[in-house]
């Protein structure tokens, strides 16, 4: 797992990354709220630790940001602020959990294994796991069972997307970025087109998975 630390206290943060890496994670570190939007925007982290009273940027339009970008990165929230009203605050601009300071480095590392696990996929050997269904990432055949189903190149890239992010719910402009680009003429009509094919293969290797159409905002994978 790789986690992205902004947390500004010079002393807390160099503890937390030895800590971090002690335990097998790969780790990064930034002390103010614009670099560490700046590093969670590359989208190369598993895991955002974001603490909230931060210089040059706060961690709550740092998190609003992250979100307004369509990242769906995990985000555990770090606080001195205990109140109900803050801990509101920080959920609704999209963190994931939050933490009040001072804490335990063990109540710390369990919450980032609990968020991480909640993204409900693991990935081994080139092959990506959610619920019943197995996609094969060099082969890109999905398989439930016994039954199998080879995909196109879209269908791939879009059944990728929706089983790393599994039940969070991506827009289609999302789905339209991440597997057609910035620069393409694809409408949300591509997008709804190729979430029947994928829906139609569920459905013929008898996966209990349904891809959720959730109305006016996206869609998102659900057991049925």
């Amino acid at each position: 797992m790789r986690i992205l630390l902004v947390e500004d206290e010079v002393g807390l943060s160099d503890a937390l990354i030895q800590i971090f890496r002690k335990n097998k994670y790969i780790a990064d570190a930034c002390y103010d709220g614009e670099s560490g939007l700046d590093n969670a925007l590359s989208d190369i982290y598993d895991m955002i630790v974001l603490d909230v009273m931060l210089p040059k940027m706060n961690g709550l339009d740092v998190l609003r940001e992250i979100r307004r970008h369509k990242l769906t990165t995990p985000v555990l929230l770090l606080t001195a602020k205990d109140s109900v009203a803050d801990k509101v605050a920080g959920l609704d601009v999209g963190a994931d959990d939050y933490l009040t300071k001072p804490f335990s480095t063990d109540e710390l590392l369990a919450r980032i294994r609990s968020l991480y696990r909640r993204k409900s996929n693991v990935i081994c050997e080139n092959a990506l796991h959610w619920s019943d269904l197995t996609l094969n990432l060099s082969t890109y055949e999905l398989f439930c069972g016994e039954h199998s189903m080879k995909l196109g190149l879209k269908e791939f890239s879009m059944m990728e997307l929706f089983m790393k992010n599994g039940s969070t719910i991506l827009s289609k402009e999302t789905l339209i970025i991440k597997i057609w680009g910035y620069e393409s003429d694809a409408e949300n009509n591509n997008v709804e087109v190729y979430v029947s094919f994928l829906r139609k293969k569920l459905a013929h290797i008898r996966s209990k998975v349904v891809i959720k159409t959730v109305r006016g905002v996206g869609y998102c994978l659900e057991e049925h």
